[in-house]
């Protein structure tokens, strides 16, 4: 993947990022790192070109290698070769070499004989925004660039693998063919994405990328961090913004939520940053209760709401159906009645999107068929499918409900700045149920979510009685 992004230095001077993210499988991983990270220090000296190898993802044979500096064409891509290309585009080249020539360290291999009997590919995620250059209008770009080169060039946009973003708004390139074909095809490939970049790419580059380790999975950020200082530019206090989001949890679920003395709840409160808060007030033994996320933060930065959710997902969830067996599960989000819109958009086309992409079910449920549980001013957005499913769409619905709060039209796209690893081992009821709302309040729960609630929601927005 190749895009720009315009940023100044503290002189005013503007420059450009060029960024493209290689899949490495994870079995060649040592080709790019070497030993103690020596071959990816040696790319960076030898391009002066940014390197980042993301961790391997539980279920994913591959890792996405990070390439990215300037656009400024700096660099002899060969020593004889007159035309200069940015370090990034370099960089893309030296890796692409070590992990392919893996395949061609034989001592029996002849290069003369042997180039056009061995198959190799090259796979690379690009943004869907960005991927209309190098199929063209009505394919003909790509058919030329298959036809100049002899390589088998694909766009996959199903079935991508977990490293894609969350939100499935990657696309998958897949080069295949003999070394010297694919390497060719690579070339078209890097340098018509640079030369046309993504439009949404400062979200990546502005966001931290250290790895979020934890217990029973992983949280991974593939948003990239610069090592130049003027790519952070100083926080206005006014851009900062409450994001939150209450689950709807059944009662015998609540002890796996908060843990032996809880362990379990402080510890998410710990290492994702979020406000936690269990509300039992107004639940008897049979009773849901909400369990309410929620923190102060800056768009660009990861979200510890988001974060923490996706660790509690599978804990406040019911399990469907009787058998213990069933890997379905069922979870019910609150959301402020004047979000409900962006979640639902022109004629049901997003929730629709939404349903496509993850493949769960996703119903909206307004008006007498919320649950007694919730405000006046709340709906409730229902998540039903397997555990993979689940995920992805509850982090769909978290982060076009967060770009509303941040009032970013286009932000979408580029949020997903991780994807979840949960453990399957969950505390979860095989009895979904629920009661209809009538008006009542939630004692000391209900100031705290009014609180953080008033700068999200119209209260006299209207309602609409019907389910999406």
């Amino acid at each position: 993947m190749a895009y720009s992004r315009n940023v100044y230095d503290e002189n005013g001077d503007g420059f450009e990022d060029t960024v493209y993210r290689y899949l490495c499988p994870v079995r060649k991983a040592g080709s790019v790192i070497g030993k103690g990270g020596e071959i990816a220090k040696q790319i960076r000296f030898e391009t002066k070109a940014n390197l980042r190898v993301n961790q391997a993802l539980p279920g994913c044979d591959e890792r996405v290698v990070t390439i990215y500096s300037t656009s400024e064409e700096t660099n002899r891509i060969d020593d004889d070769d007159e035309d200069f290309v940015c370090p990034a585009f370099d960089a893309l080249f030296k890796v692409h070499d070590m992990i392919v020539g893996q395949e061609l360290t034989n001592d029996d291999y002849d290069y003369d004989e042997d180039e056009y009997k061995t198959v190799v590919t090259a796979r690379m995620l690009v943004p869907s925004d960005q991927i209309g250059c190098l199929i063209g209008k009505g394919g003909q770009v790509i058919q030329n660039l298959r036809n100049e080169t002899n390589a088998q060039i694909r766009v996959i946009s199903d079935n991508l693998p977990i490293c894609a973003l969350a939100l499935s708004h990657d696309e998958l390139l897949q080069i295949t063919g003999n070394p010297s074909a694919v390497r060719e095809a690579l070339y078209q490939v890097a340098s018509l994405l640079y030369e046309n970049p993504s439009q949404f790419q400062s979200y990546f580059l502005s966001s931290p990328s250290t790895p979020q380790h934890q217990h029973g999975g992983i949280l991974m950020s593939p948003a990239l961090t610069s090592s130049r200082k003027n790519y952070s530019a100083p926080r206005d206090v006014s851009d900062e913004r409450v994001f939150s989001i209450c689950f709807i949890c059944p009662a015998e679920n609540v002890g796996g939520v908060i843990g032996k003395g809880g362990c379990f709840i402080n510890q998410i409160r710990q290492e994702s940053g979020a406000t936690i808060k269990v509300d039992t007030s107004e639940t008897g033994e049979d009773d849901d209760c909400v369990i309410y996320i929620s923190s102060k933060e800056f768009f660009e930065d990861q979200s510890p709401t988001v974060i923490a959710a996706l660790r509690l997902q599978t804990r406040c969830s019911e399990k469907v159906g009787k058998d213990s067996s069933d890997s379905a599960i069922t979870t019910r989000v609150l959301v402020p009645s004047s979000q409900v819109g962006c979640l639902i958009g022109k004629g049901g086309a997003l929730i629709s999107e939404m349903r496509s992409v993850t493949k769960a079910n996703i119903r909206i449920f307004q008006g007498e068929d919320v649950p007694t549980i919730a405000r006046e001013d709340e709906e409730m957005v229902q998540i039903t499918g397997s555990f993979d499913a689940a995920i992805k769409a509850l982090t769909q619905v978290m982060l076009r409900l967060r770009a509303n709060v941040f009032d970013m039209d286009h932000g979408l796209v580029l949020l997903p700045t991780f994807f979840p690893y949960i453990s399957q081992t969950t505390e979860t009821s095989s009895k979904p149920k629920h009661k209809k709302r009538v008006n009542h309040s939630h004692g000391s729960m209900e100031s705290a979510r009014n609180e953080d609630y008033s700068s999200q929601m119209n209260l006299n927005s209207p309602r609409r009685n019907r389910v999406y």
